[in-house]
């Protein structure tokens, strides 16, 4: 019979999942604080940017942070008209490169702000004569003083190693920021800030009113998944992929809507499960003829959305609004059906193994 540690008992021992699941209940509240607190800080650093005026923006993280990242690059060439990419860290610390990236702004997202990679990124960064941004859940982290910039994402002590609630804290931060950077004044439009206004409550009705938890009883023994999406769904399609393998340990493959047309669709069966991100907008809409063809294949298809569309097996429902805005709901239910997923399968999503909260990479 299998004995608690030392020290702890039964009745004192953690319940699988119970931080990742407090975690994910949080957001709704950070949200309203980075909304609350944080808009001023986010303004004055959008508005520095805007007075910059630089000629592309560049990105650089790692894992959760690295969707949150493409989340900011399709921002910023959606909304800004600037050319927009993910450097890779290896770059600068493998291969010893120092590419120039004068006149440009560099940000860096990183919940803990640990990854010595990030911060050799920034440091090359600032020497060819870029403006850097770190963006963390850590102010007081090397990455963070390694910035000319900062903005703390304000999410807060994080429970569980699989990050929930620092994602969409990055997701809001950073929408901010490049709306911010768009109106030229560091302040969001009026009209921006009335939709914002109303994402807590709205997160809190997505998590409330969720089917995943009878979701992931149909799929407890799924053996592989595929997520998909395209536009602003993308980052959310490959962060659900990140949380069913790092919880479930279950092989996860994500393809931006377009890319899944290109050969990987012969791999859909009604055996293989996916889960497709679809959204009120022109991401949503490039979807459909996806949709089609996964019907053709006899597809097992979830849809996270707000409509319901031919072929559909089943769905996680999401309220229709801007895609921008979307990115930060329909990851809400997902990490949900990822936290049941993994409980009924018999693991603790709190304490993936082999995984840490920081992790460091060179």
């Amino acid at each position: 019979m299998n004995q608690p540690p030392s020290g702890e008992t039964e009745a004192t021992a953690p319940t699988p999942g119970a931080g990742m699941a407090a975690d994910i209940a949080e957001q709704p509240e950070v949200l309203a604080g980075i909304l609350d607190r944080g808009s001023d800080e986010i303004a004055a650093v959008a508005a520095r940017i805007a007075e910059y005026r630089p000629r592309s923006i560049v990105f650089t993280a790692r894992g959760t942070s690295d969707h949150a990242a493409l989340y900011a690059a399709y921002l910023t060439e959606i909304r800004l008209g600037l050319p927009a990419g993910l450097a890779s860290p290896s770059v600068v610390t493998v291969y010893d490169s120092r590419p120039d990236w004068s006149g440009s702004l560099v940000i860096a997202v990183s919940q803990s702000g640990g990854s010595p990679d990030l911060a050799q990124v920034l440091a090359a960064a600032r020497a060819s004569g870029a403006l850097t941004l770190a963006v963390t859940n850590a102010p007081d982290s090397p990455l963070a003083a390694e910035a000319e910039l900062h903005l703390d994402v304000r999410a807060g002590h994080e429970r569980a190693v699989a990050a929930t609630k620092t994602y969409t804290a990055e997701l809001l931060t950073l929408l901010l920021l490049i709306e911010g950077v768009r109106s030229g004044t560091g302040r969001v439009d009026p009209a921006e800030s009335a939709a914002l206004e109303k994402l807590p409550e709205l997160a809190h009705d997505v998590l409330d009113g969720s089917d995943a938890d009878e979701l992931a009883g149909r799929y407890r023994f799924a053996e592989r998944f595929v997520t998909t999406g395209r536009g602003y769904a993308y980052p959310t399609a490959r962060e659900t992929a990140l949380k069913l393998m790092e919880t479930s340990y279950l092989p996860s493959l994500a393809f931006s809507g377009a890319d899944l047309l290109h050969g990987p669709l012969a791999m859909t069966d009604p055996g293989v499960p996916v889960l497709a991100v679809v959204g009120s907008g022109p991401g949503g809409h490039a979807m459909w003829n996806v949709l089609s063809q996964l019907g053709r294949q006899r597809a097992d298809v979830v849809v996270v959305g707000a409509a319901d569309l031919p072929g559909q097996t089943a769905r996680l429902r999401t309220p229709a609004v801007d895609e921008r805005l979307a990115a930060i709901l329909d990851i809400l239910p997902l990490q949900q059906l990822a936290l049941h997923l993994a409980i009924g399968r018999g693991e603790n999503p709190d304490a993936p193994r082999g995984l840490k909260k920081v992790t460091e990479t060179m």
